[in-house]
């Protein structure tokens, strides 16, 4: 597959932004080029295309297929398997959110929530023990923040973000309340009752 010049700068761009999130560049531009091309890929295309090593594409395939970002599928007469990516920014973003959350969030929170609770955290300085439990708190509070968003359908979702500086004037007694979005209140959306609760 040939790139054409915005698909090769999208896949390359990105997989400079991987690396800077602490993911692999090949299995950014891996991703970066199932979410480009929008129809499934075999392997052998894959490592063409980007000019990368079958033994590394394979690889950053796994990983991708572990944070639920990539599925594979198969297409007639073909035994090759073939993989696609979601093309609804809405649901990449929440799934990387929701992986990440499990993965870094929650088990630092088990530990804080432990340290905290041993008998030895009361043999340490005040002010330590202080700034534990408020790391502990803001994370916890992060995580749950996360949790509600994650309960949202993308339109309520894009509502939420699209409102953010209107409430944080709200919640500062800047202003009158923001407007209700476009199409609020017509029924078009099932979560859009919910859509203040996590700023509250």
């Amino acid at each position: 597959m040939e790139l054409t010049d915005i698909q090769r700068k999208f896949v390359l761009h990105w997989g400079e932004m991987g690396s800077m999130w602490g993911v692999n560049r090949t299995v950014s531009q891996i991703h970066a080029l199932l979410f480009a091309h929008g129809k499934p890929m075999h392997a052998e295309e894959l490592s063409e295309t980007l000019g990368v090593a079958r033994s590394n594409v394979s690889n950053s395939l796994k990983e991708l297929q572990a944070w639920n970002l990539v599925r594979v599928t198969h297409t007639l007469g073909d035994r090759r398997d073939y993989f696609e990516t979601s093309v609804d920014v809405w649901e990449l973003f929440r799934t990387v959110v929701r992986e990440r959350k499990e993965r870094e969030f929650d088990p630092t929170i088990r530990v804080l929530r432990e340290i905290v609770a041993s008998p030895d955290f009361q043999k340490e300085p005040p002010d330590a023990q202080d700034r534990i439990r408020s790391t502990m708190d803001l994370m916890t509070k992060l995580a749950t923040w996360a949790d509600e968003m994650l309960r949202l359908s993308p339109g309520t979702l894009d509502k939420v973000l699209t409102l953010g500086a209107s409430v944080q004037k709200f919640v500062r007694g800047d202003s009158a309340p923001p407007p209700a979005p476009p199409g609020a209140g017509k029924g078009d959306d099932p979560d859009a009752h919910h859509a203040s609760l996590p700023m509250i």
